[in-house]
C-alpha cells in the first residue's frame, strides 16, 4: 500500500502565493511521475503540472509562468509553487503519483485533496 499525504492548502488573496507538498510512502520502488490535478464541483479533473523522476516538467496551458513543480527523489515528495493566484485557481488540488512498487507492479495513486480558495 502507498500513502499520498498532502499539506499546504487554504484561502488566499488574489495575487497572492501557495506552496502544495505531497509525500508519497509505503511500499515503493521507483516513482516515475508525480503531479497535480485540480478539480471544481461538477467540471473534470483538469492537469495542473507533472513532473518526472528525471525532471522533465509538463504544465497545464492556465498555469503556465505562474506556477512551478518540483519534487524531491530522496523523500518521495512534489511540491506546487503558486504564485500570482488568480479566483479561477480555486478548486480542490489532488496529488497524482505514477509509481512502480516493490512488487514490480505499476500503480496510480491519488491523494485525498487539499481546498485552495482565491478570494478578496
Amino acid at each position: 500500500q502507498v500513502q499520498l499525504v498532502e499539506s499546504g492548502g487554504g484561502l488566499v488573496q488574489p495575487g497572492g502565493s501557495l506552496r502544495l507538498s505531497c509525500a508519497a510512502s509505503g511500499s515503493i520502488f521507483s516513482i516515475n511521475v508525480m503531479g497535480w490535478y485540480r478539480q471544481v464541483s461538477g467540471k473534470e479533473r483538469e492537469l495542473v503540472a507533472t513532473i518526472t523522476s528525471g525532471g522533465s516538467t509538463i504544465y497545464g496551458d492556465s498555469v503556465k509562468g505562474r506556477f512551478t513543480i518540483s519534487r524531491d527523489n530522496a523523500k518521495n515528495t512534489v511540491y506546487l509553487q503558486m504564485n500570482s493566484l488568480k479566483p479561477e485557481d480555486t478548486a480542490v488540488y489532488y496529488c497524482y503519483v505514477h509509481l512502480t512498487a516493490r512488487d514490480t507492479m505499476k500503480y496510480n495513486y491519488w491523494g485525498q485533496g487539499t481546498q485552495v480558495t482565491v478570494s478578496s
